[in-house]
């Protein structure tokens, strides 16, 4: 009688620890806390559609022209299985509210020259990183 509570103590702090582990690692993982200071959010678009697939379009003022954390910050974004991200890297210059729509083009012409990358993220999750404005 002595050992079996002596071995369900022994599991349950073994559980217990499994449970605080597995936390503290899933709420320490970083967030988009870790571009501040790279990006200004202009505009954002998500269509409204729950039963089809869901359109995202981001605009965002690249403050630190690097590539690398453009990639990273496109990975970053939500994600629809089945679902279309987007987001567009306007120059430092553009620093107005941009009004977007859920298909090509996405936003007025006059600002495709404005685009620095583009990052797309396709229905079934093939990443497409691009220089300049991308269809």
């Amino acid at each position: 009688m002595k050992t079996s509570k002596i071995i369900f103590w022994i599991i349950a702090l073994i559980v217990a620890g499994l449970v605080v582990y597995i936390s503290m690692d899933s709420l320490s993982q970083p967030g988009i806390e870790r571009f501040e200071g790279k990006y200004k959010e202009l505009s954002t678009f998500r269509n409204e559609n729950n039963t089809g697939p869901v359109v995202r379009v981001y605009a965002v003022a690249a403050l630190d022209p690097s590539k690398d954390w453009m990639r990273e910050y496109g990975d970053a974004m939500p994600h629809t299985k089945y679902g279309r991200t987007v987001v567009f890297f306007f120059t430092k210059e553009v620093n107005q509210e941009i009004s977007l729509s859920p298909t090509d083009p996405y936003f007025i012409q006059s600002l495709h020259t404005s685009v620095i990358a583009t990052y797309q993220k396709s229905p079934m999750g093939d990443v497409s990183f691009t220089d300049g404005y991308a269809k």
